[in-house]
């Protein structure tokens, strides 16, 4: 292992992007300790222990809610907006078109994501202010100027964030928003388990030791479901090439059971805070039923039972979701024809793509059941065991953390192995 790392800090330019990634962290951490003006962070931070919801947002914000700091939205408006691009790109042609038009027409969607990011964050920021609003002794400061301030401030964290997380993404060695999020939640595990020690009871060792034994089982499975990949086997045939004969060679394709990564799980938190975000808005309407239906939602989105089904059901759309869009069964079965490539039994074109598509819907659906049992596992032990909310937030970071670290040592071992070849090619 040592002899790894130190083959990694000999490598200047993959050492830089290490160290940069970590300096924008810094950046980061710092940003979300300096807080808005005008809130009372007491009070602030006892709402939070009373409210699992805000515990929820705290989560997907990176840590920076309960400071309410200026980055206090965290990247929940990117992930929102993103979200919402990608529904039209299967819905409006000329998204459709851009999706498909390689690296420009990424870019170009990236840059609509980055537009819409704006309105969205203000408008989630107006429905924090107003859940806030809800528990005197927040928020010391009322008037229309000072809300405005506190909604443009707000947005404009929002912003940065995107910024630091292009930097991020810029180094190739992980997503951006996803190490964001992970660098919010790992930096609060130092008081969660200062509290966890301070709050020790001899009585409920049952319930310590199922919070442990879920937690192994989730670093496990989540490493587990994210290693796991099937080897689809691809023939080249031989082909003359100038005055000699090329190909003959027996590779594989792998195919990942989980190719989505962390995104499902990012993405199912951001659907289950919206509607309670959208509904802070309607509590105090002066139609009668509109304030019942936007408290009912409220309470609905707080029940135990509610929150599972919906989890469970969201990771599992949401892998199959992402999963067809980050992989095209019909350009890879083009492109092993293209370079004489067959997968042995399976004719080239559509019926390779076919094969492929229904391969990758087959484990994914293995790979999307199993990450959504983990993500819902600590909410069962949390019914059954404990009785506590802290295991409900604790499921969702396992997941996160475990994701974000085996993805930026898989990149950095790809460009560490790429580094070798190039230094190979040239000797």
């Amino acid at each position: 292992m040592w002899a790894k790392f130190s083959l990694l800090w000999k490598q200047k330019d993959l050492r830089s992007s290490i160290l940069k990634v970590l300096g924008i962290l810094v950046i980061f951490r710092i940003a979300a300790h300096i807080p808005i003006p005008g809130v009372d962070l007491e009070n602030l931070r006892n709402f939070f222990q009373s409210n699992q919801l805000l515990g929820l947002m705290n989560v997907f914000s990176g840590g920076t809610l309960d400071n309410f700091s200026l980055v206090a939205l965290g990247v929940g408006p990117y992930i929102t907006a993103s979200i919402i691009l990608q529904l039209l790109t299967m819905i409006v042609p000329q998204l459709e078109e851009l999706s498909k038009d390689g690296e420009s027409g990424r870019k170009k969607i990236n840059q609509y994501t980055r537009y819409l990011s704006v309105p969205m964050a203000f408008l989630q920021g107006y429905g924090m202010i107003s859940l806030l609003k809800q528990s005197s002794g927040i928020l010391t400061n009322l008037d229309a100027f000072h809300i405005f301030t506190v909604m443009l401030t707000m947005t404009a964290g929002t912003v940065f964030l995107m910024w630091l997380g292009e930097v991020i993404d810029e180094q190739k060695i992980g997503n951006g928003i996803s190490i964001l999020i992970f660098a919010g939640i790992v930096s609060g595990l130092p008081s969660i388990i200062q509290q966890a020690i301070l709050t020790y009871d001899p009585s409920r060792l049952v319930a310590y030791i199922g919070f442990l034994a879920v937690a192994i089982a989730t670093v496990a499975g989540v490493v587990i479901i994210t290693e796991a990949q099937r080897n689809v086997p691809v023939t080249y045939a031989k082909r003359v090439v100038g005055a000699g004969m090329a190909g003959g060679s027996n590779t594989h394709l792998p195919l990942r059971v989980n190719m989505a990564g962390v995104i499902p799980i990012i993405f199912a938190i951001s659907i289950i805070l919206f509607p309670s975000m959208i509904a802070q808005f309607f509590v105090n309407a002066k139609t009668a039923w509109v304030a019942s239906a936007a408290n009912w939602v409220i309470t609905v989105s707080q029940n135990q039972l509610v929150y599972g089904i919906s989890y469970f059901v969201l990771v599992l759309a949401f892998t199959f979701f992402y999963t067809a869009i980050v992989f095209k069964p019909d350009q890879i079965a083009e492109n092993l024809q293209k370079q004489g490539g067959y997968v042995p039994g399976i004719r080239p074109g559509k019926p390779t793509a076919e094969f492929l598509t229904f391969t990758v819907n087959r484990i994914t659906l293995a790979g999307a059941v199993a990450i959504a049992v983990i993500a819902v596992l600590p909410l069962l032990v949390q019914q059954f065991l404990t009785g506590t909310q802290n295991l409900v937030v604790g499921g969702s970071s396992l997941l996160i953390i475990v994701s974000v670290v085996l993805e930026i040592v898989r990149q950095i071992q790809s460009q560490m192995t790429m580094r070798e070849y190039d230094y190979d090619a040239i000797k």
